[in-house]
């Protein structure tokens, strides 16, 4: 080395390629530094832009979860009145399907254009729901208005059942009363007998000997009666035997007629027409055969009902 360089050119070189290398350091990391700056508040809007999608995704499920509540109870409470509505179960159908496309969203897919059509849809259910409350408030205002007329109308129904019921029992009561006044009565039933010569024979005790009866002979009158029709009337005569077997032979009149809802047979019959002025009534029955003796009884029917009895002794 020449003594009699001099090396402080050098020197001063290196120093200004360091200082420059510094500054080129330096700058680079301000740089970064920016960068990373940048970057962090990026990620920092991006997540606060996430959550809050996630936000509003999460309330638009909870809003179509409460819409899909409100037309389930809405379906029950027309199911509950009686009445089917198709519509609305396409309605519930339509709420769910919206719901599975809000659930399968991601926070960060869920972009305002979707968030706005389905706020808008939501808005949309909502109106519907409150025209169907409005409806269904008008039905059970119907119901119970129908029901309380309803109610009235069979209690109304039920008195006048009750009323028909009470006049027909009147009526038949008065009608019964009225067949019963209607019914004729035999007075002044008197016996005699006659013996095989028609020689008749009365007593005032009805007492006579069996074995010179050849006939037996029952005359009586038709008592006054207002009620009943002048009409013909069927008028049968039973003689009942001691035994209470009843005189009867169809070759002398005799059959079989209807009394207190049972068949019995009668001695004989006679066709009248009854006037109401008290006519006479005549029976003469022979048995072609001898009495029995013992006491005898003499029954008068007319119109299924007893007119009068008596009874008479053949010793």
């Amino acid at each position: 080395m020449d003594p009699n360089e001099n090396p402080q050119p050098r020197s001063n070189s290196r120093v200004l390629l360091w200082v420059a290398l510094v500054l080129v350091l330096l700058g680079i990391n301000g740089v970064l530094f920016y960068l990373n700056q940048q970057k962090g508040q990026q990620n920092e809007e991006l997540t606060t832009e996430v959550k809050a999608k996630d936000s509003k995704l999460q309330e638009q499920i909870k809003q179509y979860e409460a819409l899909k509540a409100d037309f389930e109870r809405q379906s029950q409470e027309l199911q509950a009145l009686g009445l089917n509505n198709d519509s609305l179960q396409a309605r519930i159908a339509s709420v769910n399907a919206d719901l599975l496309k809000l659930r399968s969203f991601r926070a960060g897919s869920f972009s305002i254009a979707q968030q706005q059509m389905f706020k808008q849809r939501a808005q949309n259910l909502e109106g519907q729901l409150r025209k169907k409350d409005e409806d269904i408030a008008q039905l059970k205002k119907d119901n119970e208005t129908l029901y309380t007329e309803t109610t009235t109308l069979k209690e109304r129904q039920n008195k006048l059942t009750d009323t028909i019921s009470t006049m027909a029992k009147t009526n038949q009561e008065l009608s019964d009363k009225v067949t019963v006044a209607s019914r004729l009565q035999a007075e002044n039933i008197k016996i005699a007998v006659l013996n095989s010569k028609d020689k008749e024979k009365d007593d005032d005790k009805d007492e006579f000997k069996a074995k010179k009866v050849e006939k037996v002979k029952v005359t009586f009158n038709l008592a006054r009666n207002d009620v009943s029709p002048k009409e013909t009337k069927s008028i049968y005569l039973r003689i009942l035997e001691p035994d209470g077997a009843a005189l009867y032979n169809l070759s002398t009149g005799g059959g079989t007629f209807t009394v207190d809802g049972q068949e019995s047979f009668y001695t004989q019959k006679q066709d009248v027409v009854f006037d109401n002025t008290k006519q006479p009534i005549q029976f003469t029955y022979a048995k072609g055969a001898e009495y029995k003796k013992g006491v005898h009884t003499v029954e008068v029917y007319e119109g299924g009902a007893m007119m009068g009895k008596t009874t008479f002794t053949l010793k």
